[in-house]
């Protein structure tokens, strides 16, 4: 296992948008949508190829592509319970967001 966030699911809150996060691997996770906030809908879910970096103990850039074609990168702070993501939509949207990220 290359990082400590590897079997473990998460739910992130952005407050527009609320997903579960399963790091099934070191390169794949699964998110799923909550709540989806008009950006997508509720429910959908889908297994994405990672890259993961760990830019200190507990703090992970996590980025991936989606088969929609939207790339998101989050940067995730779970001594502090802290993410933020970016993510750019196939019609070119960008969305910078803030929210709170926790184990369950």
């Amino acid at each position: 296992m290359k990082n400590k966030l590897t079997g473990n699911r998460y739910i992130m809150d952005v407050g527009v948008l609320k997903t579960e996060l399963y790091f099934e691997t070191d390169e794949s996770m699964v998110f799923t949508v909550i709540e989806g906030g008009g950006l997508t809908k509720n429910g959908y879910s889908e297994r994405v190829e990672t890259t993961i970096a760990e830019i200190r103990p507990q703090v992970y850039m996590v980025a991936w592509k989606e088969i929609s074609g939207a790339t998101v990168t989050h940067v995730e702070d779970h001594k502090n319970g802290i993410i933020y993501s970016n993510a750019t939509l196939p019609d070119g949207s960008f969305y910078t967001m803030k929210g709170t990220i926790r184990l369950i």
